[in-house]
Formats: C-alpha cells, sequence, structure tokens
C-alpha cells in the first residue's frame, strides 16, 4: 500500500535535524502503510521534507528505498501506487540511454520525468498513483494524482507551511 508524507514550510527557519524529526513523525503515523521500509529526505534551506513508508510489492530489493532521487539529481519523490506500463517504459528509457540501479516503478517513473519533464510523463503513466516530487533545481513541489484519484492524497496549508500525506494523520502529526 505504501505512505507518503511532507511538507514545505515557506518560512525555512528550521534545521535539517528539526526537519528530519518532524516528517519521521509524520511518516510514523501511518506505519501501517509500509511497515517494510521508510525514509525521508530533508532540505532545510528550501524547507522542504519528504516522508516515505514503503510496503514493498514491486522491488524488493534496497534500491526500491524511496524517497528516490533522480540520477541526474535534479528530482526526489515519494510515491505511492503502481504504473503499470513501467516495463515499457523503461525499456524505452534505457534504448535512450538512461541506466538504472534497479527494477522499481518508482525509478522508473522519477527518471522519465527527468528524461521527458513532468506533463508528458504523467499522461504516459498507466496506473493508480499519487506521488509528491520536488525539483532541486527550480525549487518546486509538484503534488500528483492519477486522473481517476485512487490513492488518496491530502493537502493542506498550516500557516506559512503546505503539508500532504497519504492519510490526514500525517497532518495532524
Amino acid at each position: 500500500m505504501c505512505g507518503i508524507t511532507g511538507f514545505l514550510d515557506t518560512r525555512r527557519e528550521d534545521t535539517s535535524a528539526e526537519l528530519d524529526a518532524k516528517v519521521t513523525r509524520m511518516s510514523n503515523a501511518i506505519i501501517h502503510r509500509g511497515p517494510d521500509d521508510s525514509g525521508v529526505w530533508v532540505d532545510s534551506a528550501a524547507g522542504i521534507a519528504l516522508g516515505f513508508r514503503r510496503l514493498a510489492i514491486v522491488d524488493l530489493t534496497p534500491t526500491g528505498h524511496q524517497p528516490m532521487i533522480s540520477s541526474s539529481g535534479r528530482y526526489v519523490m515519494v510515491f505511492n501506487g503502481e504504473i503499470y506500463n513501467y516495463a515499457d517504459m523503461r525499456t524505452e528509457l534505457l534504448a535512450s540511454g538512461v541506466s538504472f540501479r534497479g527494477t522499481s516503478d518508482s525509478e522508473v517513473m522519477v527518471e522519465a520525468i527527468d528524461s521527458w519533464g513532468l506533463t508528458k510523463s504523467v499522461k504516459r503513466f498507466n496506473g493508480q498513483f499519487a506521488f509528491a516530487l520536488w525539483d532541486r533545481r527550480d525549487r518546486v513541489l509538484h503534488l500528483v494524482r492519477d486522473r481517476v484519484g485512487v490513492k488518496p492524497l491530502y493537502f493542506g496549508w498550516c500557516g506559512n507551511v503546505l503539508l500532504f500525506g497519504s492519510e490526514l494523520k500525517t497532518l495532524r502529526a
């Protein structure tokens, strides 16, 4: 099932350790969504924190760990769901020179976005998904859901902080 969470604090006052502690608390609120692994990624200069709880299904190895960083280092993503056509997309990306560390659909997604752009990639994703994508170069956070909205993604502002997560529990935490 997996679970994602995080926030963007526009005040940018917290240290990396403080951001890490907050997003870890948010992630732990949905431990039932992903007992196999967890991960956090923070950038205190940008005020961004991403958290993830993993239920390993597609790639059971550590190469499926999230948050997932694109090979260029530009994008950081947390993803909940499944992309049914990821194998075909992976083959196409390999043919264009993209290399992969593992076999997860999340890695295919982040590399597709890095290669083809966000809009074109999302249009090609066939599946059920919700993800948060941080663009480190442009310093933009994208929150994306599949066309039908199968996977949950809650979000809202609390003062200067944009909060998001797979469950409302993460926002309360």
